[in-house]
């Protein structure tokens, strides 16, 4: 196919699409639009993405791998990053395939099931991911504020019922948005600017305004972003101002090492997800929108393994015998 022969394919459909949909039958597929470019820049894309995709598995597989062999690293801590992990290769799995496909499809259709499916998983595991951080906040406060109490009240196994509940109020939250905008008529035009389902073009192809629904919406996720973020950031607050009173230059170092990889983790990931859905529908150019949502959907779950084992001396080092022994052959577990 020539260089033009793509974005000429899909303008065709959508013309097509917005001369069939009169705004009296109901839309049964959507189109995402993606990065409408050149053939060969679609390649590049695809090969870009491609290789990010691969990296984000390997580095989060890695620090799984990590702490399950490694029995110094069956700490609470460390459960939750390795769950943290697992839900990352998850959440890029819910999108990257997918715009993978989109690269090298002429059509670029999505099912009205499909969408709505890709929409639930995808906020879904957004929305744990927020539960999480908020998690592993609390254990290191725990950890740094409360010392002694520490071991008796964060047990592996309440560690293991906290991550569980992370999963569980992640994956129940979204249904209500899901449901409320799965419930407005679609039966004009179909196309979707990005590259995913996302809830605010969505609610723009309604046939019909929706401000009930835009606006429960917009609650909803400005109560589930600011509820969790303040409990976080008041968790490292605390943690904070009680490494500031140790007076062992040791242990200074030893809390902000562990901190200051989840701060990293939570800037990149709350800073992004603040300018696209506290507002879904505010007037955020689509290019805009498509970059920040890639951020923090693609490239985050890539630097998290990368904060994770570059801030951590212990990750680094269990994971650089881990590599040794994969090299070597050996499957025994990991000794220090």
């Amino acid at each position: 196919m020539g260089p033009k022969g793509s974005v000429d394919v899909l303008g065709e459909k959508i013309v097509n699409n917005a001369g069939r949909n009169n705004h009296s039958d109901p839309v049964s597929e959507f189109i995402l639009l993606g990065f409408p470019c050149t053939w060969e820049t679609q390649i590049l894309l695809f090969a870009f993405f491609s290789v990010i995709y691969v990296l984000t598995l390997i580095g989060n597989l890695s620090i799984i791998c990590a702490v399950w062999w490694d029995h110094h690293l069956h700490t609470p801590m460390y459960t939750l990053l390795a769950n943290f992990s697992f839900l990352e290769m998850w959440y890029v799995t819910s999108t990257v395939p997918s715009m993978l496909a989109s690269f090298l499809s002429e059509t670029k259709t999505i099912s009205f099931m499909g969408c709505f499916l890709q929409f639930y998983f995808f906020f879904s595991m957004g929305t744990t991911e927020t539960f999480f951080l908020s998690a592993m906040a609390f254990d290191r406060y725990l950890a740094i504020c409360r010392p002694l109490r520490y071991p008796t009240v964060m047990t592996v196994q309440r560690c293991i019922r906290m991550g569980a509940c992370c999963w569980l109020c992640g994956f129940s939250c979204f249904l209500l948005p899901v449901y409320l905008i799965s419930q407005l008529p679609f039966c004009g035009l179909n196309t979707i600017d990005h590259f995913l389902c996302d809830p605010g073009p969505l609610m723009k192809l309604s046939c019909v305004p929706a401000p009930a629904t835009e606006i429960t919406c917009a609650v909803f996720n400005s109560v589930l972003i600011f509820s969790t973020f303040v409990f976080i950031t008041s968790s490292y607050t605390l943690v904070i101002r009680a490494v500031l009173r140790v007076p062992s230059a040791e242990g200074w170092r030893k809390a902000f090492s562990t901190c200051g990889s989840h701060l990293a983790v939570v800037s990149l990931f709350y800073g992004s997800i603040m300018v696209m859905y506290v507002s879904p529908t505010a007037g955020n150019p689509a290019g805009i929108q498509k970059i920040v949502t890639l951020f923090y959907s693609v490239m985050t779950p890539l630097f998290n393994p990368l904060i994770y084992s570059l801030r951590n001396k212990e990750m680094k080092e269990v994971l650089r015998r881990l590599f040794r022994i994969m090299i070597s052959g050996q499957g025994q577990p990991l000794k220090h």
